[in-house]
């Protein structure tokens, strides 16, 4: 799976965002940093995301299994 990151030039560095991914936003003062920060982001939404399922369905017969999106 590949996600789409965005760099966006402003006088103070750059902003970065995920297409594919609301909320995994940053910025760096310069491209490399955004890069890696937006890496970070990622991460952290993710995670993020996780942890609130995992809340929200305490309890409840779920199933859980991996999913392996095919390349496109």
């Amino acid at each position: 799976m590949k996600l789409t990151a965005v760099f966006q030039r402003f006088p103070e560095g750059y902003a970065a965002f995920v297409e594919e991914l609301p909320g995994a936003n940053t910025q760096g003062e310069t491209l490399e940093e955004a890069r890696e920060n937006l890496k970070e982001a990622v991460q952290l939404v993710l995670e993020t995301n996780r942890q609130l399922s995992e809340e929200s369905l305490a309890g409840k017969d779920v199933i859980r299994e991996p999913l392996v999106m095919p390349a496109s």
